[in-house]
C-alpha cells in the first residue's frame, strides 16, 4: 500500500490566504473566510492526501496565445526539474480555486484565489 501523500503550504500560499482574509473583509465577508479554513481543513486538504490527483491537469488547459504558450512551457520545464513525474493541478471550490503541485509524494499548496480575484501569480510561486 503507497504512503498517503503529505500536504504541505508553500510560503506563497500562506500570502495568498492573508490577501483573501483582507479580500474579504473589504467586500464585508468576514464569516467567508472563516468558511474557507473550515473548508481547506475539513475537505480540501483530506481530500488531496486520499486523492492527490482529484484536481484537473493545470498545464492541458487550452492554449489561446503566444505569450501563454511561452508561460505553459517555462513552467513544464521547471516542474520537470523538480519531479519528471511532477504534476500542477487545480481544485475547483465553490468560490475558490486553488493551485498545487504534486512532487515525489507530496502535494504543495502553491496558491489560492477567489473566483473574483484576477489569475494565479507565476512568477511568485517558483521564487
Amino acid at each position: 500500500m503507497a504512503a498517503k501523500p503529505t500536504v504541505q503550504l508553500t510560503a506563497n500560499f500562506e500570502r495568498n490566504l492573508e490577501d483573501l482574509e483582507a479580500f474579504l473583509i473589504k467586500a464585508e465577508a468576514p464569516s467567508a473566510f472563516d468558511a474557507l479554513l473550515d473548508e481547506l481543513m475539513g475537505t480540501v486538504i483530506p481530500n488531496l492526501e486520499r486523492f492527490p490527483g482529484m484536481g484537473r491537469p493545470f498545464l492541458e488547459r487550452p492554449v489561446r496565445s503566444v505569450e501563454v504558450t511561452n508561460g505553459v512551457a517555462r513552467l513544464a520545464r521547471q516542474l520537470a526539474a523538480l519531479d519528471q513525474n511532477g504534476e500542477l493541478r487545480e481544485y475547483v471550490m465553490a468560490h475558490h480555486l486553488l493551485l498545487y503541485a504534486r512532487i515525489r509524494g507530496t502535494v504543495f499548496l502553491l496558491s489560492i484565489r477567489h473566483q473574483r480575484q484576477l489569475s494565479f501569480d507565476f512568477a511568485a510561486l517558483w521564487r
